[in-house]
């Protein structure tokens, strides 16, 4: 016999604090009866069906969101096809849909303002008399704060473009990550005495232009590095794509073909242009020496 399925539902871009409290409710419902904690998030994301000139930026993408997502504690993770078909289910028809796509399904777990079925005419309230009506439990899990407002993924990516990356970070609860492939580069940076590694990343949320104290993650170890993400001024004669580029402070920096992650600590500035190479070579030695004491490097 299968085991009894706790499904938490929602979005879950960014995988932030409220993310995870819902997460953990369905948690505890699957540990209190031997059951699996399960996942039901949407690909593509609603937005871009719904409202393709204004869809959401994604904070990550589908596997950094399936990493943080197990890591939160989900054993099986579903993504549903959002089309116009899905977004037409009627909210009455909802937790039917769930019964019949999952036959071992006995709750359900999502944020309190949670909103589904056609024209989103859904919330807590319904799902609770709909769901009553298919045997299924549910449980509302009220939002969480931080600061004076609630953790969501539009604060976050406010955060993340507007340069708060602490603010960020502590929503996420893991610091904000971005993953790519290392590509050749100009090698100027060598020509000043900071060779970097750029790595191909292409967010669909773009975080703030600036520099940033990092970790660059690679074959499991953690080199510390400080970064700038943007579209480099002082070196560049017209407006470019951005490009993450990280020079690494201690430890053997990766190489061209190697992929790698990398973890933003924190800003330590806004990115900008100066002068001369000079300038810039003095500048890059300041925010190095900032970096190091920010990763707690010493000497």
């Amino acid at each position: 016999m299968s085991l009894p399925l706790h499904l938490a539902i929602g979005a879950f871009d960014g995988v932030h604090l409220g993310h995870r409290a819902v997460l953990h409710s369905a948690r505890d419902a699957a540990r209190a009866d031997g059951g699996i904690v399960g996942v039901l998030t949407y690909d593509p994301h609603p937005s871009k069906v719904l409202r393709p000139e204004s869809s959401v930026p994604l904070i990550f993408t589908r596997a950094q969101k399936d990493e943080r997502l197990t890591e939160a504690g989900a054993q099986l993770i579903h993504h549903e096809k959002f089309d116009r078909n899905h977004a037409g289910i009627e909210a009455g028809d909802f937790p039917k849909w769930l019964k019949q796509t999952f036959p071992q399904l006995r709750s359900l777990h999502v944020g309190s303002n949670f909103q589904y079925g056609r024209g989103r005419s859904g919330n807590g309230d319904t799902l609770i008399a709909h769901a009553s009506a298919e045997g299924l439990g549910v449980k509302l899990v009220a939002a969480v704060s931080l600061g004076e407002e609630s953790v969501s993924s539009s604060r976050i990516r406010q955060c993340l473009a507007g340069g708060d990356l602490a603010l960020a970070n502590a929503m996420l609860l893991r610091p904000y990550e971005a993953e790519g492939t290392i590509i050749g580069g100009r090698r100027l940076g060598r020509t000043i005495g900071f060779p970097t590694v750029n790595v191909a990343w292409e967010p669909e949320l773009k975080p703030a232009y600036g520099v940033y104290a990092v970790e660059v993650i690679f074959q499991g170890e953690s080199l510390p590095a400080v970064a700038n993400y943007g579209q480099r001024p002082t070196v560049e004669s017209g407006p470019v794509a951005p490009l993450l580029e990280a020079h690494v402070l201690r430890g053997q920096a990766p190489t061209t073909g190697d992929n790698v992650r990398v973890r933003w600590v924190r800003r330590l500035r806004a990115e900008q242009k100066f002068a001369d190479l000079a300038t810039l070579q003095t500048q890059i030695a300041m925010d190095s020496d900032l970096a190091r004491q920010t990763l707690g490097l010493l000497g």
